[in-house]
């Protein structure tokens, strides 16, 4: 794409749009991690989705939940093999859709991506239920015949605690109990929060992957609906990355953003931001 000024604009522009697209939203997020990144590559992955929307309908038996639940198990799971390892948790790729298209890896969300667009494209009632540790794909309505599927594992269907299990599994936990609001459809731009937000950990975790970080923060920014809390992240991420006097402002204006809610915290932060200004001496 020509520059990070028309990149910035078009993934404002589609997450504010009336009905946000989210595999538009997911390539534009690509667009950020890669060299001649262009318009060719976002054709070709919308096009590589249309095409696995082709194979699920001559492949199609019925209408059911269930039946759309095999149907696309045995093309996505099956015939070109998108399913995830332990080891795609380690690779920025894995949450950049273009790649999750051409490797057939990916991590959970990103695979449910790939499914609830293959879903879309059909009218079948396909959408992303974002459980706490791992995200997984219903079918259905939630509260009547919901079927669970997890495209990490190929498609498989989840029985009944199945849902309990993956999530202990994530969160190294037991006993984790999901209430039924949890297995409602994940809104477009939940769904892209969720994947820059595993980005921003996934850089957090590599201090040499700082600018990786920075744009998810800075997109993460553009949607409409963000944490406060996202400013004063990318003001410390600024500091560290040595840009004192741009981090320091931009603490500044937190703390006063926060500054009738809370004196003492914005006190703190006006703190480590005359701090960082020390750092220009």
């Amino acid at each position: 794409m020509d520059n990070i000024v028309d990149r910035r604009r078009r993934f404002a522009e589609a997450a504010r749009g009336e009905c946000p697209d989210l595999a538009l939203l997911c390539l534009l997020v690509g667009a950020e991690a890669a060299t001649g990144f262009d318009q060719t590559v976002i054709a070709d992955a919308l096009g590589e989705l249309d095409r696995l929307a082709d194979e699920v309908a001559r492949q199609r038996t019925g209408d059911g939940p269930g039946a759309w639940a095999q149907v696309l198990a045995e093309v996505l799971g099956g015939r070109h093999g998108f399913r995830g390892l332990p080891s795609d948790y380690g690779r920025l790729e894995s949450s950049l859709l273009h790649h999750v298209l051409r490797r057939r890896r990916g991590l959970p969300i990103l695979l449910s991506v790939v499914w609830i667009e293959v879903g879309r494209r059909l009218g079948a009632p396909v959408y992303g239920v974002g459980l706490p540790g791992h995200f997984v794909v219903g079918i259905g309505e939630p509260d009547d015949g919901q079927v669970l599927v997890d495209p990490f594992n190929g498609g498989r269907q989840l029985a009944a605690g199945d849902a309990e299990l993956l999530v202990a599994g994530a969160l190294g936990s037991t006993g984790t109990a999901l209430s039924a609001g949890m297995f409602a459809p994940a809104e477009p731009l939940d769904i892209v929060a969720r994947v820059l937000n595993n980005i921003r950990a996934w850089a957090a975790a590599r201090p040499e992957h700082s600018g990786v970080q920075l744009w998810a923060i800075e997109l993460g920014l553009l949607l409409p609906h963000h944490p406060a809390g996202l400013r004063l992240e990318r003001a410390q991420l600024l500091v560290q990355r040595g840009e004192f006097a741009t981090g320091a402002a931009e603490m500044e204006a937190y703390a006063e953003l926060v500054a009738s809610m809370d004196p003492a915290i914005a006190d703190g932060i006006r703190q480590r931001a005359r701090s960082a200004r020390a750092l220009l001496n």
